[in-house]
Parts: C-alpha cells; sequence; structure tokens
C-alpha cells in the first residue's frame, strides 16, 4: 500500500508556464496526505520492531560472550556492531602470532649462526688447499723446522719397525702355543700307550713326563711373550699414536699458519684505502690466533717427542731383558731360571681353562 501511495506520488503532474519554468503550484492535499501516511506507517514499524526487540532482550537475557558493541541507536544497522568472542579470538590469534615469531627469530638465528659456521669453515678451507697447492708446485714458502721435523721422520720410521717387531712378536706366539698344545697332545698320548703297552711302559712313561715337563715350561715361557706382546701394542699403537695425533694437528696448524700469513702479505702489497685496510686488520687478527695456535702445538709435540722417547728407553729396557731371560731359561731346560724371571717382572700365569667361560656363563 506504501509502495502505491509513493508511486502515485512521484507520478503526479507538475504544471510548467509558457516560459518552461514552474510555477507557484498550490497545495495538493493528496501529496500531503500521502506524505502524512508514510511517516505514520514508518513510525508504526519502527515501534513494533523496537517492541519485539526490546520483548526478545527480556525473555532471552543479555548473554556476556556476545554482548555487542553499537554504533548508532537501537535497532541500527549491523554495520557498527563490533562482538566481544571476536575480540577475545584475535586477542587469543594475535598471542599465537607472537609465539610463532619468536620461534621463527630463534629458527632463523640459528640457521643465520650455521651459516656463518660453514661460511668460515669454506674460507678456512679454500685458503688451506690454495697454500697446499701453492706449496706441492713450488710456488707458496711454507715455514719449516729442520729440528722438529727431523725428529717427526724419526719417529714415524721406529714406529714402523716397531710395528714389524709386534708382528713377529705374534706370529712366535701364535707358532709356539701350537707347539705347546702339540706336546700336551703328544704327552696324553704317551701316557695312555704306556698303560696299554707293558712291554714299553718305562720308555712310553719318561717320554711322557718329558713332554709334560715342556709343556709346562711352554706354558710358563708363553706368558714372558704374551706380556712383551702387550706391552709392545701399548707402546706402538696407544702411545706412539697418540704423539702421532698431535703432530698431525701441528701439521694442519702449520699449514692453516702459512695459508693466513700469505694472505696477509698478499694484502700488504695491495692498495691501502679505508676497504683494504680494515681488510689488512681483519687478516692480522687472523693471522695472530693462527700463530699463537700453531705455537702452541709446535710446543706439544716438543713436549710429547722427549716424553715418549724416555717412556720407549724405559719399556724396551725392561721388555727386551724379560724376553731374553726367558727365551735363555726356556731353551737351557732352567725351569727354576724361568719361574724365577716371571717373578721378577711380576707376571701372574692363567691357571689352566682360565680363558674358558663358566658353565653358568654359557647358560
Amino acid at each position: 500500500m506504501t509502495d502505491s501511495i509513493m508511486s502515485k506520488a512521484a507520478t503526479m503532474e507538475i504544471p510548467i508556464n509558457s516560459n518552461g519554468d514552474t510555477g507557484t503550484l498550490p497545495e495538493d492535499d493528496s501529496l500531503e496526505q500521502a506524505a502524512k501516511l508514510q511517516w505514520s506507517l514508518d513510525e508504526k514499524v519502527g515501534s513494533s520492531r523496537g517492541t519485539r526487540d526490546l520483548q526478545q532482550v527480556m525473555v532471552s537475557g543479555p548473554n556476556l560472550n556476545e554482548t555487542s558493541i553499537v554504533s548508532g541507536g537501537y535497532g541500527g544497522t549491523a554495520e557498527g556492531i563490533i562482538s566481544t568472542s571476536s575480540i577475545k579470538g584475535s586477542n587469543m590469534h594475535h598471542s599465537s602470532s607472537n609465539s610463532s615469531m619468536a620461534a621463527d627469530e630463534a629458527t632463523r638465528g640459528v640457521a643465520v649462526e650455521k651459516m656463518e659456521t660453514m661460511k668460515k669453515w669454506g674460507l678456512n678451507t679454500y685458503k688451506c688447499t690454495k697454500q697446499m697447492i701453492s706449496e706441492r708446485f713450488g710456488r707458496g714458502s711454507r715455514t719449516v723446522d729442520l729440528e722438529l721435523e727431523a725428529q717427526i721422520e724419526v719417529l714415524r720410521d721406529t714406529k714402523k719397525k716397531y710395528e714389524n717387531v709386534l708382528r713377529l712378536a705374534r706370529a712366535l706366539t701364535n707358532h709356539f702355543y701350537n707347539m705347546v698344545q702339540t706336546q700336551h697332545a703328544l704327552g696324553d698320548t704317551f701316557a695312555d700307550l704306556s698303560q696299554k703297552s707293558p712291554e714299553l711302559r718305562d720308555e712310553f712313561g719318561y717320554n711322557a713326563e718329558t713332554q709334560k715337563l715342556l709343556c709346562k715350561n711352554g706354558e710358563t715361557l708363553l706368558g714372558a711373550v704374551n706380556f712383551f706382546v702387550s706391552s709392545i701394542n701399548t707402546l706402538v699403537n696407544k702411545t706412539m699414536e697418540d704423539t702421532l695425533m698431535t703432530i698431525k694437528m701441528y701439521e694442519n696448524a702449520r699449514l692453516e699458519f702459512d695459508a693466513y700469513r700469505s694472505d696477509l702479505e698478499e694484502l700488504s702489497l695491495g692498495p691501502r684505502d679505508a676497504v683494504a685496510m680494515a681488510r689488512i686488520d681483519a687478516a692480522q687478527e687472523q693471522y695472530q690466533v693462527q700463530k699463537d695456535k700453531y705455537e702452541r702445538l709446535r710446543s706439544d709435540v716438543i713436549i710429547k717427542l722427549k716424553f715418549l722417547e724416555e717412556n720407549k728407553v724405559k719399556v724396551m729396557h725392561k721388555q727386551l731383558l724379560l724376553f731374553h731371560n726367558a727365551i735363555s731359561a726356556y731353551f737351557a731346560g732352567n725351569q727354576e731360571q724361568l719361574e724365577q724371571t716371571l717373578k721378577q717382572f711380576n707376571i701372574k700365569l692363567k691357571p689352566p681353562g682360565a680363558d674358558k667361560p663358566s658353565w653358568l656363563e654359557e647358560q
């Protein structure tokens, strides 16, 4: 009904005079009535809508979780409504975003640190490789300590010779162990035949006793030789190897020192502007760090070589004396001297079958 009235009012004729201007219009009762009717309808619709909203609020009551902040009058448009639940959600989202940003920054910091480490490692490797190639082709200079390098070469040659002694001593131990086992079996066989052959009882009997005595002396000699092998193995594969590891670190430090020294010399021959001077200062710091490392490891190598030589003389003096006395007493058939030799060097023999696991361990 309202739409029809409005359309009627909108299509009313407006008289125009002969000059084309709108003349003075008399008051149109129908137009005024239509406007009044439209205003009264709008007021009724607004009042009825406000009454329904008020009744709904009074019945259901306000929900604190969905309390709204309204801009404008009551019953206005929803464009200015902000829900408190959306505010809480935005706060939670903001806190979670802060924590994720902190985690991202920590991860980024670790990644940057790793990249810096890889960069330094790559630069150091490049300089050392360049220095090594230059030395190999005779274009670069290297720091040389003739006395120390001579001692290192002597140590490496000595280690090779001692490794050969260790290999031969182990071979002797294995062969002698097999011989002792054969003598033991032969003695048991002679003893069994002496019981089963009455006519050769005496002959089999004293041969069995001889083999058993040789077997006992052989086990005593094996104890001395095993002690000799164990001591040589410790000297070669632990003491000498530890010194050689320090020497390897010293040689790497020498290469790094020469690489940074060459780099500093090249920069010193270049221009002396602000950028070049900054690079020279940084190279000077790195050179000093490498120099301190090189001198420290050089001192460690000198000390270890000195102590190694003293330890080697002491150990080999004792072990060579043991080996000589034990071998001489065994082949001379002097059982008392052989046993005395083991007591002199505090060597305790394991009882027969000590290496075998007990029946509880086998279960």
